[in-house]
């Protein structure tokens, strides 16, 4: 009930991912980045404890590869799971388990891995893989692509209603986490225009937690 893409921008050092689903907050539940680290995907099932398990691994030493492989050692009823990781060297990994839902199928690259499960073909990974090392611009535009990619392939087998996206660079928290959790309109374009919003804006949020006194102004009314 889930597509998701984890990937790493090589010019930049920023990782990112973005995910779809017919189930409410998906990117609550399932979406998990940090700064210098990685991204990982938990979904199918979901157990969110394997994304922090998989990103600590990772800050540890361990290869995209090397942390999946613990995970599927450590996780709990991990023929349910699906995980999937990028490190600090865009290496990727994923684990598929073969109670996964309906149609599943995983894509990966240097730099880009997805998975997906009750999909309405299994081409939807690799669309989803194609679309975000096709695309140019911010990370934030070609997660965008991923997204409207794997849709466009044919998405889930059913409709979806949650979407999010998350960027993270270089500080402790998230510099974008764009979350449509529900909705009977589609999410995807829901979080493709909070995206287009918020990407002007993104470096000034950024300085005004560092140092606020080189921010620039709000711009909202009062902010004189």
């Amino acid at each position: 009930m889930t597509f998701s893409l984890v990937a790493r921008c090589p010019e930049t050092g920023m990782f990112g991912l973005v995910i779809s689903s017919s189930s409410p907050a998906v990117a609550a539940r399932c979406s998990f980045a940090r700064a210098g680290v990685g991204a990982v995907a938990s979904q199918n099932v979901t157990d969110p404890s394997l994304g922090p398990l998989a990103l600590d691994l990772m800050e540890g030493g361990l290869s995209a590869p090397e942390a999946i492989a613990e995970v599927q050692k450590r996780g709990k009823f991990i023929e349910y799971r699906q995980v999937l990781a990028v490190d600090a060297a865009g290496r990727t990994a994923i684990h598929s388990g073969p109670n996964s839902l309906g149609i599943w199928t995983q894509a990966q690259a240097e730099n880009a891995a997805s998975g997906g499960n009750l999909l309405a073909n299994g081409g939807v990974p690799q669309a989803m893989v194609d679309a975000y090392l096709g695309a140019t611009g911010h990370i934030g535009d070609r997660l965008v692509a991923a997204l409207r990619g794997a849709l466009a392939a044919g998405g889930e087998a059913g409709p979806v209603h949650s979407a999010g996206l998350k960027i993270v660079d270089k500080v402790s928290w998230p510099v974008a986490d764009l979350r449509c959790d529900w909705t009977e309109d589609c999410p995807i374009e829901a979080v493709a225009t909070a995206w287009e919003v918020y990407k002007p804006q993104l470096d000034a949020y950024v300085q005004r937690a560092l140092d606020p006194r080189e921010a620039p102004s709000y711009g909202v009314p009062g902010d004189e």
